[in-house]
């Protein structure tokens, strides 16, 4: 799956500590070399990826190299990269998100209709990550894709979805990162955000007004397992100079909440 590069730096430091006898710290090391590949990083030296994966340069030659045998990885000179077999990772994990297939016909109908780019999601620690995308109109500066992660506390998706969230849970993780502003309407304050974060789940779905990106403006409902989980969120995003606040509740809202609807009384 693609990454956008701005998440965080992979690192096993500071995870399975002495206590836990379960923690492979085998298998970690070589989830941090595959999590350093990246847009930002799409190849690297031995000494890079030691570097990223906050290895020593053993070791990391020792993951690269299994990697590399298995045929997840693949080198050219002092280079390496990952090869197409990674894949089979991300396609596992799609293929056993049976809601994505159901709601991707009913996203593209709804695209084609309004005009606006439809998109879902999961979240992630402090990402979304995109797991279906109809593209309209190029909005944001940035190409998005499946796979790709954009900060959930910026964006419709992230919000409404992290109001399903206990409390104990939204305050953790609001606290473990700082909060970047990437345009001045951006929500910094950890209260404000905790606000806003619990009005959505109140109200059923989130509106971003270019916080993440100027023009951009998005709107965000849940889909919902049996159980009343959210298990993802689907959105429409448009320009701000297209569409208003109250258009976006008065005409997006109700064809959102009909295509999640259909989806959430289909999930298990």
């Amino acid at each position: 799956m693609e990454s956008t590069g701005r998440h965080a730096k992979p690192s096993v430091q500071g995870h399975g500590d002495g206590d836990d006898k379960e923690f492979m710290a085998t298998l970690a090391k070589g989830l941090a070399v595959l999590g350093a590949f990246g847009r930002q990083r799409p190849a690297m030296t031995l000494s890079e990826a030691a570097a990223v994966a906050d290895l020593s340069r053993a070791a990391a030659r020792r993951v690269l190299r299994t990697l590399s045998m298995l045929g997840y990885v693949e080198q050219q000179g002092r280079q390496f990269s990952l090869s197409p077999r990674i894949l089979e990772f991300g396609f596992a994990y799609l293929s056993t998100q049976s809601w994505i297939d159901r709601a991707l016909p009913l996203m593209r109908e709804l695209s084609e209709r309004l005009g606006e780019s439809c998109s879902a999601a999961i979240l992630q620690g402090h990402d979304i990550v995109y797991v279906a995308r109809v593209p309209a109109r190029r909005i944001m500066s940035a190409a998005l894709s499946v796979g790709s992660r954009l900060p959930a506390l910026h964006t419709a998706l992230g919000r409404v979805l992290f109001g399903y969230l206990d409390e104990a849970e939204i305050w953790r993780r609001l606290k473990a990162n700082r909060i970047e502003a990437y345009t001045p309407q951006s929500i910094t304050d950890l209260q404000a955000l905790f606000d806003r974060i619990r009005a959505d789940r109140e109200q059923g779905f989130s509106i971003v007004d270019e916080e993440l990106e100027l023009g951009l403006r998005a709107l965000a409902v849940p889909v919902l397992d049996r159980t009343g989980q959210a298990v993802g969120a689907i959105n429409l995003s448009t320009h701000s100079t297209r569409t208003t606040r109250n258009e976006m509740r008065e005409r997006f809202l109700p064809e959102l909440n009909r295509i999640t609807d259909q989806v959430s009384s289909m999930t298990l």
